[in-house]
């Protein structure tokens, strides 16, 4: 399963881990938060959250070497 960064409004985003497979036309992800709390995130099929970069890639000084490169992913590295 994918990790994948979910908005949140003490933390600013808060990684999470899908724990089923998300199918077109679904209108929740449903995922683990790292504190392992399980919840429904409502999701719009043409803006999924951000996918989370692999842990061998945090800390990286040259952030073009990350496999995604946003807001999410910046801010954690």
């Amino acid at each position: 399963y994918n990790r994948v960064w979910i908005p949140d409004n003490e933390e600013v985003w808060q990684s999470a881990e899908i724990t089923k497979n998300y199918k077109a036309g679904d209108h929740f992800l449903h995922v683990q938060l790292e504190d392992g709390t399980e919840l429904n995130y409502p999701v719009d099929p043409a803006a999924l959250p951000p996918l989370r970069n692999p842990d061998i890639l945090v800390g990286e000084n040259d952030l073009t070497a990350l496999s995604y490169l946003h807001e999410p992913a910046v801010l954690h590295n």
